[in-house]
């Protein structure tokens, strides 16, 4: 999954896929437990939503618009907008049945 900035992530948004969305921190620890699963996940889902990470610390006006407020957050949007949202740890079975009920 690439890392990618507020400038990318708004010309993602523009496109014609879904875009799942792992807002995290490097200090965070269930982020970091997350991320694997985030890996996984992605490459299983491939094809059918452009999977991206960002660093809240880094991007915090993106944190702000969308009121992440607790990490992790993944994060679903469709047409520009926020459709699903998944607060904390999840497990591979939880994000992908998350994932399979939201694109």
């Amino acid at each position: 999954m690439e890392q990618i900035n507020t400038e990318k992530f708004d010309e993602l948004l523009k496109g014609d896929k879904p875009v799942v969305c792992d807002f995290f921190a490097t200090w965070c620890g269930p982020c970091k437990m997350l991320a694997p699963v985030m890996e996984e996940v992605s490459n299983e889902f491939s094809g059918k939503a452009v999977f991206v990470k960002v660093e809240v610390d880094e991007n915090i006006d993106l944190a702000k618009r969308y009121g992440i407020m607790s990490i992790p957050v993944v994060c679903v949007f469709k047409n520009g907008e926020v459709t699903a949202k998944s607060v904390g740890y999840t497990s591979k079975t939880e994000t992908k049945d998350f994932l399979e009920k939201n694109l």
